[in-house]
């Protein structure tokens, strides 16, 4: 099977790239490898993606019509993995317009070029930040979605009504996904779990919003691949899914595995709740469970211990 991954020198989207490729599928990869964040640590996955074959890598933007055209044109693509998207909810305060062109324009491109060429299989990533502050816990897919709480979220949301646009007019089968606070080896250095890391070796503050009272459903990123995976597979008519761990975790515990694994202490400063972010997440993932066999096994205790190995490692601490 050759499958289009776009994002695939992302976080996600270079372990999807891994594990498919090690499943003997061919991958066809895009990513623009811009600099929103470390440059280097995306050229470091692709260069691993890259010891394998077949891997097949473009550099390019899915907002350029022209360029996606010419990867379909040169591939005979079966499935798409769509995991390229512009990241972070407190970024899209600062620079909005980066998440309409990746996150919107882009997406719209992919299924324009999937309708053109005939590719019926469409995978895409979501996020638990749809779900806003809902009152509804654990959050259910079936819960209400039409509140979001940033422009990421919002553009997220727009990436699913037009996934069932396409699969209502073409008869694409959509399969979204809404992934919960992803970490893991290869992290996003974005990410809160990654800045803390780096933080608390550099003897710097971590700052903790709503006063350190903040639940999250950190699930590991073995976990969702094993889900994107399943997602693959099954080829679903129209569905979506929620990728979480089902154990929210509480931000001074995550905070005390970190020390813990890192063998130092954290300077705390304690901040008010910044806009656009949710107090609490927490994933019902009994469809997902049920319909893509999933069945997350790593806890924070684990996944922290393997984050920091890796980061010890590939930083030479």
């Amino acid at each position: 099977m050759k499958i289009l991954v776009t994002g695939s020198a992302g976080f996600i989207g270079f372990h999807v790239s891994k594990k498919l490729l090690d499943k003997g599928c061919e991958v066809v990869g895009i990513d623009n490898l811009n600099d929103y964040y470390d440059v280097a640590l995306k050229e470091s996955r692709n260069r691993v993606l890259k010891d394998h074959f077949p891997y097949k890598f473009y550099k390019g933007n899915i907002q350029d019509p022209e360029f996606l055209k010419n990867v379909f044109k040169e591939n005979s693509i079966e499935k798409v993995c769509h995991l390229a998207a512009q990241a972070g909810v407190r970024y899209s305060l600062q620079n909005p317009r980066a998440y309409i062109q990746s996150n919107v324009e882009g997406f719209l491109n992919i299924l324009e070029e999937m309708k053109n060429f005939g590719v019926q299989d469409l995978i895409y990533a979501s996020s638990s930040s749809v779900y806003g502050n809902n009152f509804s816990i654990p959050f259910r897919v079936e819960d209400q979605t039409d509140t979001p709480l940033s422009l990421y979220a919002a553009t997220k949301k727009c990436d699913e009504l037009f996934a069932h646009v396409y699969h209502k007019l073409y008869g694409m089968r959509c399969t979204g996904l809404r992934f919960f606070t992803v970490y893991g080896p290869f992290g996003r250095p974005d990410m809160m779990y990654f800045k803390f890391a780096n933080s608390i070796m550099s003897g710097n503050k971590i700052e903790l919003y709503n006063f350190g009272k903040m639940i999250r459903d950190f699930t590991y990123i073995d976990d969702i691949v094993e889900g994107v995976i399943a997602a693959i597979e099954k080829s679903y008519e129209f569905e979506i899914f929620n990728l979480g761990n089902k154990k929210p975790v509480e931000l001074e515990y995550f905070v005390q595995c970190l020390e813990k694994e890192l063998g130092r202490k954290a300077f705390r400063e304690y901040k008010e709740l910044q806009k656009g972010d949710m107090i609490k997440t927490y994933a019902d993932i009994e469809k997902s469970v049920k319909m893509l066999g999933f069945n997350p096994k790593i806890g924070v205790e684990i996944g922290i211990k393997e984050f920091v190995n890796w980061y010890k490692s590939y930083y030479k601490i």
